[in-house]
């Protein structure tokens, strides 16, 4: 574990709110995960009610982040993984797969989320060869990010930042590409972006959504497909390119792929 002023337990205690759904706690509700309250159980149940495949997407979208961080830890040799929009931690988190395949793999965790940063000693294990460290801040003061990132991780070196399902909560269209450009600007050649966010492709998943939306709960906007392509201008595309998260270098054993309304890929920087 990294012994650093910024760890989760000397931070204030933040409220949380019960009162109102969150969907990080309602993906972890999806996942099978404890880490939820009645008011995201209800919310994941009629989220569910009318886009039955969401528990699918969910544990889909975490077979994606374990094969894209296998990948990028083993086959691209990174060594550096800056994950922002954490969400809860459940099974094989980003630091566990990647230190699996390189023991020294170094991993910074960024959210917002009380209950996340509540949570976030389960996200700062290591190896003894790794790191691992969290930062509390929000994904619209990117710079702030980079900042913070830099006591753990060398800019000078390749990273791998992703950005998992985190994206559609930017409600503008135009400042998510902003916010996107900005931290990727700031990494050096040969690093990666590994991405996922929901589509709107059914319209069963854009009426749960909007339901979702109405309840006060902070929205989450379903984007095109050519938009969800625009955040990866300029740096060079993994086959098979961005598709349905299920269709992403899946196991030669699978077969029967069901694909699901998340999109994502992985691009290289130039």
């Amino acid at each position: 574990m990294t012994d650093r002023s910024s760890t989760p337990d000397q931070q204030p205690p933040t409220k949380i709110d019960t009162t109102v759904p969150h969907s990080a706690r309602i993906w972890n509700y999806w996942m099978g995960g404890k880490d939820n309250y009645e008011v995201d159980r209800i919310a994941g149940d009629e989220y569910r009610e009318v886009a039955p495949n969401i528990e699918t997407m969910a544990r889909a979208s975490r077979a994606y982040l374990i094969r894209s961080v296998t990948h990028v830890a083993g086959e691209c040799g990174i060594r550096q993984f800056l994950d922002i929009g954490t969400g809860l931690p459940t099974y094989d988190n980003t630091h566990q797969v990647a230190q699996r395949v390189a023991p020294e793999a170094r991993i910074v965790y960024v959210d917002n989320d009380p209950l996340v940063l509540r949570h976030a000693q389960a996200l700062l294990t290591s190896t003894r060869e790794g790191v691992t460290d969290y930062i509390d801040a929000d994904l619209h003061e990117p710079e702030r990010i980079l900042e913070a990132a830099a006591k753990t991780l060398d800019f000078d070196r390749p990273i791998a930042l992703m950005l998992m399902g985190i994206l559609g909560h930017i409600q503008n269209y135009d400042e998510a590409v902003s916010i996107v450009r900005r931290l990727q600007a700031a990494l050096p050649s040969g690093s990666y972006f590994v991405h996922y966010d929901s589509t709107d492709t059914d319209q069963a998943l854009k009426q749960a959504q909007q339901g979702y939306d109405d309840t006060g709960a902070i929205p989450y906007v379903l984007r095109s497909v050519e938009q969800v392509s625009r955040f990866y201008e300029g740096l060079e595309l993994i086959e098979p390119g961005i598709v349905s998260c299920p269709l992403w270098r899946p196991a030669p054993s699978e077969t029967d792929i069901e694909t699901t309304d998340v999109h994502g890929g992985v691009a290289r920087k130039p």
